[in-house]
């Protein structure tokens, strides 16, 4: 069945306190609204379009970051859940098709279940998605006939009979395009907060003898964010989620509590996480690698058989082949480091290359930056890079070079070449302790000065 679906995110959400727009605050490093559109993709949807309205221009250009090919329509004033749903209708108004109406601050709803809705209009003209919830407080219940949805009831008008319903609304639903658009149009606005609702779609479809229906789904999928406590919630429900399903997959996270993971983590079977490890966006990690307590990785591919820290950072665009070893205190950035090569210990390669097999020593750093542009460094195969050296690029070493440690690395270096590049040392005999003797004596010159 062809199916459109309408993200509603023009709230400003006063309750997170922020200029941020509410939809935009990070849930695993990633906007909670790309939580929803990326469930809404699974479904392979023919539009995705999605209304926004509070900080407008931001929200659009998240919306192209997260889908280029999804529409963004915007709600000038917010006028209610049926105005806004209602600025969609120009995109779809030739459009044969069901649409499925989502919010941007419902993160966690699955794509099986938007596909129950769907599946549920063969038979019903309206679906409406519900929920059993365990305290019922404020929600607007759902009175049932067998399969039949009879009516919504917000809760300050149920009576005491009503309140005891838990079965609630989510606020989704699934509606013929056309059908829809139709029954928003015949919504009023006479209530206390002269607001047009979408759950009065439901009121209007059974006036007409439409059929209408609600489908179940886990409470823990309506979890909706309104405020910054809601946000760490959703943030830890997540997460629990994420480590439960990597443990599933075969990973093993020797303290799972502690790994924080982002939306896109990827991370393959038999590869170890030790503890208190942060995956920030855009990381591939390949089965069989281990990464080591306290390291960051973001923007990263890690290959099958690496190793990784501890208090390692990968930042984006480093690219590790297998059975690579980045150890304690390395920083790389935008480097392939090649099959087999280690940089083990207090070092930064950024902006860089390094050969199979080749071996970084510690304290090495190639020096990227002029001050107004980034250079490159290419280390060749099997080389050897002496502890302490700077390597200012742009430069290069190549295959089966070396440099002798503390140098400083301003020309290519060819082929099976020793590269020494340091002041020669100058020893003085007996000159320390004439210079410590006159140093005591200044010191104590200036004691008695003082005193």
């Amino acid at each position: 069945m062809s199916t459109a679906l309408i993200i509603l995110a023009a709230g400003k959400g006063t309750r997170m306190s922020s200029d941020l727009p509410k939809v935009l605050h990070p849930i695993a490093q990633a906007p909670m609204l790309a939580h929803t559109m990326m469930t809404g993709r699974a479904l392979e949807p023919d539009h995705t379009i999605v209304v926004a309205g509070h900080e407008a221009e931001a929200v659009r250009s998240a919306v192209e970051d997260i889908d280029e090919q999804a529409t963004v329509v915007l709600q000038t004033e917010q006028l209610g859940t049926a105005h806004a749903v209602d600025q969609a209708r120009a995109v779809l108004k030739d459009y044969d098709g069901d649409v499925v109406v989502l919010y941007g601050d419902t993160p966690f709803l699955q794509a099986d279940t938007i596909e129950r809705m769907i599946a549920a209009r063969t038979s019903a003209d309206l679906v409406i998605l519900g929920f059993e919830a365990a305290d019922p407080a404020r929600y607007g219940r759902l009175l049932m006939d067998g399969d039949s949805l009879e009516r919504i009831v917000e809760f300050k008008d149920a009576s005491d009979e009503e309140r005891e319903i838990t079965f609630c609304n989510s606020g989704l639903l699934a509606c013929d395009a056309k059908l829809l658009f139709d029954l928003i149009s015949k919504v009023g606005n006479a209530n206390a907060s002269s607001e047009y609702y979408l759950t009065d779609v439901v009121e209007l479809a059974r006036a007409e003898g439409r059929r209408v229906t609600a489908v179940a789904c886990d409470e823990s999928e309506t979890l909706g964010v309104n405020s910054r406590a809601d946000l760490a919630r959703a943030d830890a429900v997540f997460q629990s989620r994420a480590r439960a399903e990597l443990l599933e997959l075969g990973v093993t996270l020797m303290a799972p509590e502690t790994v924080y993971l982002s939306l896109d983590t990827i991370i393959g079977r038999d590869t170890v996480i030790e503890p208190n490890v942060v995956f920030g966006p855009g990381v591939t990690v390949e089965s069989g690698a281990l990464i080591r307590a306290f390291s960051h990785l973001e923007g990263c591919h890690v290959s099958r058989g690496a190793k990784v820290g501890p208090y390692a950072r990968l930042r984006p665009g480093a690219e590790l082949a297998e059975n690579t070893h980045v150890g304690n205190f390395v920083e790389i950035k935008n480097a392939e480091i090649a099959e087999g090569a280690k940089v083990n210990h207090l070092t930064y390669v950024g902006d860089a290359s390094v050969g199979k097999k080749t071996n970084i020593g510690a304290g090495t750093i190639t020096c990227n930056y002029d001050g107004v542009m980034k250079h490159h460094t290419e280390i060749g195969a099997n080389a050897f890079i002496g502890s302490n050296t700077l390597l200012v690029a742009p430069v290069k070493v190549g295959d089966d070079a070396m440099t002798a440690s503390g140098a400083v690395i301003t020309k290519d270096v060819e082929d099976g070449a020793l590269a020494i590049a340091r002041a020669p040392q100058v020893s003085k005999p007996g000159r320390a302790r004439k210079l410590m003797d006159l140093l005591r004596a200044k010191k104590k010159k200036r004691g008695e000065d003082a005193s």
